[in-house]
């Protein structure tokens, strides 16, 4: 059986749907939610969930010792009150669908793995979620592969912290979220530790499985990203400049500067509609690429008319990514975390 935990700071938005589709699930022996500090309603719905799911238990964080993030230290809370042998660490704003644990379980059986993770199927309502979090994962899927990271040969390690289940002795003997208490990007961390003592991991995006709405607002994404997308970038500068220099198209860039400076010096040798066809063309390859790995990770290839302002946005959520955690300082949930100077 699986103790399901889950850490809310104010999800009065989505704390409902996840915990009672969590409840249709016959293989989660309990759900714990673990209320961190909330100031909004969140507190008054789990209330009412509790007096209807007898599942449910409901824990509260305290103040947030130093060293911390948030959210791991009230996942480490729900461990710590676990009763069952698998851990299902998942967020506020996700929904499961029937069968999600049973696959989980059955994936950690068929793969041998000791730690089972699914990257949840986007919901996207808003202009600017359709054209940031595909190009995202798109960018994330080349960097970190599903068969590589389910290697055991390999060293590379990842998981999302969406849906991330655990055998719970495993969790414990790599020293759950304690050994990672002020890492920004807990699951691929905890993912690496698992990995490194040996253990298998399975990762993967699967279908009809679970399904999230991470962000409801530009600011609320942007200032999500900005904390994860350096991190998951390698948290290096060098990281950032090597994306950047691959992301960009240099080649149109450049056609484009030369266009404008053959003709602002009077050159009329080369026919106008030579440089900006060339232009044109690039940017249609670029756009077509892109619309090969949308279909690839299973987004709609009709996301490709927002490629153009997905990638701006994107490099410059990067950008100040990297800002934020190595001068600035990243803040998430109403708390900021001092850069690691890196």
């Amino acid at each position: 059986m699986i103790s399901a935990i889950i850490p809310a700071r104010n999800e009065e938005a989505t704390i409902a749907r996840v915990v009672e589709s969590l409840a249709e699930q016959q293989d989660i022996g309990e759900i714990i939610v673990v209320d961190d500090e909330s100031t909004d309603r969140t507190g008054a719905i789990l209330a009412e969930l509790a007096s209807r799911i007898s599942r449910l238990k409901i824990l509260n964080t305290g103040s947030l010792p130093a060293g911390w993030v948030g959210k791991n230290y009230a996942a480490s809370i729900g461990a710590a009150a676990a009763m069952e042998d698998w851990l299902l660490f998942t967020d506020a704003d996700t929904y499961h669908l029937r069968g999600a644990a049973r696959r989980a379980l059955s994936d950690a059986v068929d793969h041998d793995a000791v730690l089972v993770s699914y990257s949840p199927e986007q919901e996207m309502e808003t202009f600017w979620e359709r054209a940031l979090i595909p190009f995202v994962y798109c960018r994330l899927a080349l960097r970190f592969s599903f068969a590589r990271v389910n290697d055991p040969a390999q060293p590379d390690a990842a998981a999302n912290g969406q849906f991330l289940v655990i055998l719970r002795d495993v969790y414990e003997a790599v020293g759950g979220h304690a050994a990672i208490a002020g890492q920004i990007l807990e699951d691929v961390a905890l993912a690496r530790r698992v990995k490194r003592e040996g253990y298998g991991i399975y990762f993967t995006a699967p279908v009809g499985i679970v399904r999230t709405r991470m962000y409801r607002s530009f600011g609320a994404m942007w200032q999500g990203w900005t904390k994860n997308l350096y991190p998951l970038m390698g948290g290096r500068p060098a990281g950032v400049l090597v994306e950047l220099v691959d992301v960009l198209p240099w080649v149109e860039i450049a056609l484009m500067s030369l266009f404008f400076v053959i003709y602002i010096a009077g050159r009329k040798g080369t026919p106008a509609w030579f440089l900006p066809a060339l232009v044109l063309a690039a940017l249609f390859g670029r756009m077509f690429r892109y619309g090969v790995d949308l279909y690839r990770n299973l987004y709609p290839v009709s996301h490709i008319r927002y490629y153009i302002p997905g990638l701006c946005v994107y490099c410059a959520t990067l950008i100040a990514s990297w800002w934020k955690s190595t001068q600035g300082a990243v803040v998430w949930k109403g708390r900021s975390y001092p850069a690691r100077g890196q």
